[in-house]
């Protein structure tokens, strides 16, 4: 994960777990205040968002306790993780920028590619000149590897 994407993910945790958190811990109190909690709507509903809450923070504790975190600045050379890759599409001349990262942090729309995308497994290791051949599911792509960036 680069340095970017962790923070993301902290950022993420901390603001569940210091403002979602007790805002639905003053709902669910509020809730019971009405009473019977069988038929109250209000309090299924705290208590179900609740649950997605606590399910989240553990799932974001969990990846950041696993995280290894990249910074891409200190690498050069060949692609792999944390190279920003500038392409050309060869059929279509077609000029594409993509920085490889981890799949948390993925994010297509914004030039976030996943490692674990066919694109990414084609491009590792190729170096600035280099054909790559794609096989995707909307059939093969052919890129030229215009220049690798570390930022």
């Amino acid at each position: 994960m680069t340095p970017r994407g962790f923070k993301a993910l902290d950022s993420e945790l901390k603001q569940l777990k210091v403002e979602e958190r007790p805002a639905i811990i003053q709902a669910i109190a509020e809730a019971r205040e009405h009473g019977d909690l069988s038929e109250n709507a209000e309090y299924h509903s705290a208590k179900e968002k609740q649950s997605f809450i606590e399910g989240r923070i553990k799932e974001l504790e969990g990846m950041i306790g696993l995280a290894q975190v990249i910074d891409p600045s200190t690498l050069s050379g060949p692609v792999k993780f944390g190279a920003t890759v500038k392409l050309i599409d060869e059929d279509t001349e077609e000029e594409k920028t993509f920085q490889i990262v981890g799949e948390q942090e993925a994010d297509i729309q914004n030039g976030l590619l996943n490692i674990s995308s066919p694109l990414a497994r084609a491009l590792i290791g190729k170096e600035e000149g280099d054909s790559v051949e794609v096989r995707t599911p909307g059939g093969t792509k052919d890129y030229e590897v215009l220049d690798i960036s570390y930022v």
